[in-house]
């Protein structure tokens, strides 16, 4: 099987993915005691550039009309209909 190749724009997603991952990590041993110290500006650095790059996780509510139950239509695209 040939290797795909990687697009600009997946380098980049790459790339992004790695340091949010290595900001993680960071955090993650300051706060299980395997990094002693980290300065507040540093935290407030790490804080900013996640911010940036990885999404909060929140929950979202979808309701239809009214507040009441959201109506969902399955439209499939190259399918021959058979109503006539």
């Amino acid at each position: 099987m040939a290797a795909r190749k990687m697009t600009k724009l997946h380098q980049d997603d790459v790339r992004a993915k790695i340091q949010s991952v290595h900001l993680i990590k960071v955090l993650s041993d300051h706060a299980l005691g395997v990094i002693e110290e980290l300065s507040p500006t540093r935290i407030k650095a790490i804080e900013i550039l996640l911010r940036k790059s990885v999404a909060d996780l929140s929950a979202v509510e979808m309701t239809g009309e009214g507040g009441g139950p959201l109506s969902v239509e399955i439209v499939r695209f190259g399918a021959k209909s058979t109503d006539a």
